[in-house]
């Protein structure tokens, strides 16, 4: 039955067989019928081995009983007429599909390639979207957070002739670039960093921007440090969970969580580097104004206004310069501004108002921070 359908419905489209395989003969080896019409039959299993086995009269033309019959007997062809390609014919799909991949493999590759090309392997690790730092076991907890950027955080001790600060700072560079608060290292004379690992270096000033309160530090003889990942500040939401990694009050690798509290708030504080307190020891705290009132003590007549970050992280003396992360495990803000209630260190404690400098803003400054910032 499967035999007589496809004669009558398939491969005969003349009434004379011998016409039809003169023709075909006489224009190309290959039926212009094939493949089937969707609407056909497919054909059985045993007969593509037929049709890839057959011989010179394996398909077209034959000896009169039709294409269908060559087809599924591999009869020999007719003399004079030529052995069609059929798997020529059925490789073109597959072949196009496969030329589509290695195009597309081409592409990719030669992306990523030209990218490694222009960035170099000590640039830093920026994403415009939140990538998942975190495992994906630990994805979305705290502790998973806290394992994934802690290597990325560091303490900063620095000595000037106003006396001694401590604050944190965050790797972005394998080789020891260190983003932190302009007024932890403002003044200083010497700085000294210390790693999750306990290793301590000595760093040098690379540049500084008291407008935006950022500084940009790099670590002598450094290389093999792990670097964080800056998120994208434009797509945190109030509301979102996030973790804060620093130093406060010397106490390394302290790990608080919180939510964002606010975006956008507008938070002044001091440029003069006279009124830079330090981070460390009890009273020494760095002023700044939001809402039209002084934290901290006064900041003085020279001051500066960005946009910050809210968050309701516990935020102590010693954070600044720190790292605000995302539950993905991106960087999302530098923690800048805390309120303490009271003076008295035995008494004071978070009062869930802290704020952090967008990461987007650190990312548009690290130019300018590595040519020597704007302060030179």
């Amino acid at each position: 039955m499967t035999e007589s359908f496809r004669r009558d419905g398939e491969y005969e489209q003349y009434e004379n067989p011998h016409q039809g395989a003169q023709q075909q003969h006489a224009s190309s080896p290959v039926n212009p019928e094939w493949p089937p019409p969707p609407a056909q039959p497919p054909l059985a299993p045993s007969q593509p081995a037929a049709f890839a086995s057959g011989g010179a009269g394996s398909y077209g033309g034959g000896d009169g009983n039709g294409g269908g019959t060559a087809l599924l007997t591999a009869a020999p062809a007719e003399p004079g007429a030529p052995a069609p390609a059929p798997k020529r014919r059925a490789r073109g799909p597959l072949a196009l599909l496969a030329a589509v991949a290695i195009v597309a493999a081409a592409i990719g590759g030669g992306t990523a390639y030209g990218i490694q090309e222009l960035t170099g392997n000590d640039t830093v690790a920026s994403s415009s979207t939140s990538t998942n730092v975190v495992p994906s076991s630990a994805k979305g907890t705290v502790a998973g957070v806290a394992k994934a950027v802690s290597p990325s955080i560091v303490e900063i001790n620095a000595t000037s002739n106003a006396g001694e600060s401590t604050g944190s700072g965050v790797i972005i560079t394998s080789d020891g670039e260190i983003i932190t608060n302009n007024h932890v290292i403002s003044g200083a004379t010497s700085v000294k960093v210390s790693t999750s690992d306990g290793k301590t270096y000595t760093a040098k000033v690379v540049g500084t921007d008291s407008k935006k309160d950022l500084a940009l530090i790099k670590l002598e003889n450094a290389s093999g440090l792990t670097p964080a990942t800056l998120g994208n500040s434009d797509g945190v939401q109030v509301g979102d969970q996030v973790v804060a990694i620093g130093s406060p009050e010397g106490l390394t690798g302290t790990v608080t969580s919180g939510i964002v509290s606010a975006l956008n708030r507008d938070v002044t504080v001091a440029t003069d580097e006279g009124q830079s307190q330090g981070q460390g020891g009890g009273n020494d705290q760095w002023p700044f104004e939001f809402g039209g009132r002084q934290f901290n003590g006064d900041t003085g007549s020279s001051t500066t206004t960005y946009k910050a970050i809210q968050t309701d992280a516990s935020l102590n003396p010693g954070n600044s310069g720190g790292a605000l992360i995302d539950m993905n495990g991106n960087i999302i803000g530098i923690n800048s501004a805390m309120y303490s209630a009271t003076s008295d260190s035995s008494t004071a404690g978070s009062a869930g108002l802290g704020f952090s400098i967008p990461i987007n803003t650190v990312k548009s400054d690290l130019a300018t921070l590595r040519a020597g910032g704007t302060d030179n």
